[in-house]
């Protein structure tokens, strides 16, 4: 009996002890690091790539502005620092027709119960660069965006927000500019 318990109490101490003759061998020089992705963290919902520059993506994240790769996503820039109100992105829309011409709507579209608010659209005329806020701020969330493609009117924007301001959104755009909307 005192035999097993000595057997017992050996193998007991002989686990804990550190096992350094079976530790593999350091392969960390062997791994090289590579970015694969924004730094950021948190969800993404409204992303837009142009057709005839398939490297060439945008994305926004729901508490991180908008992002956008050149590389096919290797590498990604943010874009909407010092330009955006909020940071909570719903949608983008690129204009497939002049891909200098990019929409983004404020306030996260996917309905959860932390959501974050928006405060409208905003537009770039050159790929990102530059960021004019041209309306729908009483919005709190815009979930899609689709940029026409027969003539140069604003987006169709589906948004929460008071019902009157979206049927005119387009019409007022384009009367600033001496235009019809589409229909």
């Amino acid at each position: 009996m005192n035999a097993t318990r000595f057997v017992a109490l050996t193998m007991a101490i002989a686990a804990l002890q550190p096992a350094a003759a079976q530790q593999p061998p350091d392969l960390s020089g062997a791994l090289r690091w590579r970015n694969i992705g924004p730094f950021r963290g948190g969800r993404v919902t409204a992303v837009a790539g142009i057709a005839s520059q398939p490297l060439v993506y945008y994305m926004g994240a729901t508490g991180g502005g908008v992002w956008k790769t050149d590389d096919a996503g290797l590498t990604w820039s943010n874009v909407s620092d010092g330009f955006f109100h909020t940071g909570s992105v719903g949608a983008v829309s690129v204009s497939q027709s002049n891909p200098d011409i990019v929409y983004v709507g404020m306030g996260e579209g996917c309905l959860r119960g932390n959501l974050s608010s928006g405060d409208g659209v905003y537009k770039s005329t050159d790929a990102g660069r530059t960021w004019t806020h041209v309306g729908l701020a009483d919005s709190s969330q815009i979930g899609r965006m689709r940029i026409p493609t027969s003539c140069s009117s604003p987006p169709s924007v589906i948004r929460m927000g008071p019902t009157r301001s979206v049927a005119c959104f387009a019409r007022r755009t384009a009367a600033r500019r001496g235009r019809r909307s589409c229909t």
